[in-house]
């Protein structure tokens, strides 16, 4: 019969850290995105204000999609990375599993 050996709980522990360092730096990068987002919103609504142009409302509602747009990427991005770090933590003290299952 096989002797297992006991749970490194140093790996554990480091296995835990990095993922809510990763946790975190997907929720860094969601606010990365939503404060570009509202930078072109701000931009498209002060264009009007600062410059007096033929087509501005056309440059705005460029503005506004694009914003609209990047808020929509980053969200979907940050939910689409937080699924996956979730499916990650399962594993968390698992891994010997693998070595005796062969």
């Amino acid at each position: 019969m096989e002797e297992k050996k006991p749970a490194n709980k140093d790996l554990i522990l480091r296995e835990k850290l990095a993922l809510q360092r990763t946790t975190l730096a997907n929720q860094s990068t969601f606010l990365a995105f939503l404060r570009t987002s509202m930078y072109f919103l701000i931009a498209g609504l002060s264009l009007r204000n600062l410059l007096k142009i033929e087509n501005s409302l056309l440059i705005e509602i460029a503005l506004f999609v694009a914003s609209f747009v990047i808020f929509i990427y980053g969200t979907l991005n940050y939910f689409k990375h937080k699924k996956s770090i979730s499916e990650n933590k399962k594993h968390i003290g698992d891994y010997q599993l693998e070595y005796y299952k062969l």
